[in-house]
């Protein structure tokens, strides 16, 4: 038998199915994966930091910031945008973006404590 599971078989059915309905539904878990996903890109989630710690930023500093096109840049926050992590705005001829309370929290998670 391997390492990684048990040589007997047990189950402590009251306890294992308390976990088992308590966990969120498979919708729910979907959209929660496409969350994750979002950040799965190195360039996303410097990106994500960026705006963590700048608040909000238009695509030209974006592109400065991150070290990459501004083509590349507004690609990268528009995925963001529709995965719900990032929110933007207009102002004059300038979008500004910023990150929505869910992407603030999953950022700092995904970055974990030495991120502000």
């Amino acid at each position: 038998m391997s390492e990684d599971q048990c040589d007997l078989l047990c189950l402590d059915l009251p306890h294992a199915e308390d976990i088992r309905t308590s966990l969120p539904d498979l919708e729910v878990l979907t959209a929660r994966a496409a969350l994750g996903r979002a950040l799965a890109d190195p360039t996303r989630l410097a990106v994500a930091a960026a705006l963590l710690a700048g608040d909000e930023l238009c695509v030209c500093d974006m592109a400065w910031v991150v070290g990459h096109a501004q083509n590349l840049a507004s690609h990268h926050l528009r995925q963001l945008r529709a995965a719900g992590l990032v929110t933007s705005r207009r102002d004059g001829k300038l979008v500004m973006y910023r990150l929505t309370p869910v992407g603030r929290e999953l950022v700092r998670a995904v970055l974990g404590p030495a991120v502000v």
